[in-house]
Formats: structure tokens, sequence, C-alpha cells
């Protein structure tokens, strides 16, 4: 068993750039404090975009394999693993349904999976996804359902955190672009992918962390997956300070925590 004064945390994504956007500073602020922090990408993210500079014979999945690592490193993240399943594209598509596809797999095989990698690092902590995966990408989803089983199966069950997104914070921030006459698309109280707003309300999340000293980190990190210029080129377009604004917190629901949210620092094992 590793030393009780390291805390081993083991991050599942379900695509690799997804930590960049989610989790990142707090694997940083973890990695940081001297804990053991361990991402696990549930796909390998093959249907993403493809780069212009792919070299001869190198696959978008290759790409991302590479970027996953240099995301490691701006993170302080030690070890870097994959559950081995195809990415199953958006909500309705036909890849939804592919035999290789996260989307179609086994829950109990994929969370045997996970479970493998908790029990050779005798993890102490997992995070996973809230229940719709913010916004109802079905491999999001379908990793909610893997940590969760994955947590059942362990040797030793971890302390289980869902990541979310708080759509209050998001409204109050669209609300006051508003209030200052810009002009913004974004509506989180939109359907998204599911049909489900983003993200979580408030009043259901347990944990706000915050990352506002790792914010270089978070830069870097999602820097890292250059690749996807779609999800990545509009937030490091972003000034420093709306950066800073959008980045500074992440938040975490913890099941069966029923009290209201608070600031704290929630990656732990369970006293």
């Amino acid at each position: 068993m590793h030393d009780v004064l390291v805390t081993t945390i083991v991050f599942l994504h379900a695509h690799p750039d997804d930590e960049s956007t989610q989790t990142s500073g707090s694997m940083a602020r973890a990695s940081a404090g001297g804990d053991r922090v361990v991402v696990v990408y549930a796909t390998n993210g093959d249907h993403g975009e493809a780069p212009d500079d792919l070299g001869a014979g190198e696959t978008v999945a290759d790409r991302r394999h590479t970027e996953a690592e240099a995301s490691a490193r701006a993170t302080g993240t030690q070890r870097v693993a994959w559950l081995g399943y195809a990415d199953s594209g958006m909500a309705g598509w036909e890849q939804n349904d592919a035999p290789d596809a996260l989307h179609a797999a086994d829950l109990d095989e994929a969370a045997r999976r996970l479970a493998t990698i908790l029990d050779e690092e005798d993890a102490d902590v997992l995070v996973g996804y809230d229940w719709h995966g913010n916004y109802g990408h079905p491999d999001h989803i379908q990793v909610h359902r893997i940590a969760h089983r994955a947590a059942e199966l362990a040797a030793r069950s971890p302390r289980l955190l869902e990541s979310t997104m708080n759509r209050d914070q998001l409204r109050r921030s669209r609300q006051a672009r508003l209030d200052a006459g810009e002009e913004t698309d974004f509506d989180p109280d939109a359907p998204m992918d599911d049909g489900n707003p983003l993200g979580t309300p408030e009043a259901e999340i347990s944990w706000q962390v915050d990352v506002s000293a790792y914010l270089a980190q978070r830069r870097r990190s999602v820097e890292a997956h250059r690749s996807q210029k779609t999800d990545t080129a509009w937030i490091l377009d972003m000034p420093e300070e709306v950066f800073a604004l959008g980045f500074a917190r992440e938040w975490y629901i913890e099941p069966g925590r029923s009290e209201p949210m608070r600031e704290g620092w929630p990656f732990r094992p369970p006293s």
C-alpha cells in the first residue's frame, strides 16, 4: 500500500482533451501538493479533428495520444492510461453503435478495465462525470456509468466524485455579458445533446474547488490539445482576465452528500 500521506487520485475522462477544460486545475493542484495523479481516457478520440500536419502513417488517435502525454506534463500527472475503446462520436451518429465504441461497450467489462487500474494504483479517489456527462455526449454518459460500477468492483472502494459544470454560475456569467451590452448565443439553459440544460444546478453541487493558482497549467493543458481547434482555439484566444474568470474554479458532486455546496478540497480518502 502506498504512503498514507500521499493520496492517489484517478481521473476518468471520455476523450483526450476533456481533462484540460474540466479537471486540469485540480490535477495540477493535487500534483503540486505531492499527491499521485493518474488520468484514464476511456476512448482514443479518433473521431476528433484531423490536423493538417499528420505525419506519414500517423492517425488522429496517434496524435491525440501524444497530446495527452503533453497535457500530463503540463499538469504534473504521473500516469496516463487508456481503456482501449473507440470514440463513439456525437449523439445520434452511426458510430455510436460500432462494436468497439465506448457507447456500445458492455458496462461490466469496461468497469473491470477501470477497476484493474484502480487496484494497480490502490486508488483513494476516483473522479468521473455527472449523470448526463455535462451535456449529453454518449461517451460522457458512459463514463458516469463506468466510474460508478468500477468503484463497486475495485478491491478497495475509492471516494467517488463527479466532475460537473455550475449551471447557475454559467447563467450569471451570461447575464453579466448581456448587461455589458455584449451579444452571445451561449445559453446554459438551452437543451444540449440529450435535451437537458448544461451541467448541474448549484444546489446539487457538493464542492467548489479553487484552482486560481494553477491557471498557467490549465492553459498549457488546453494548448497541448492544439489539434482540436474547434474546442481549443477560442479558449486560447481568451485574454488572461477572461480565462481566469472562466477557469479559476472547478465543481464536483459527491454522491450521497446532501450538504450545501462548499469551497474546499475533496480529494482525500473517506475518513
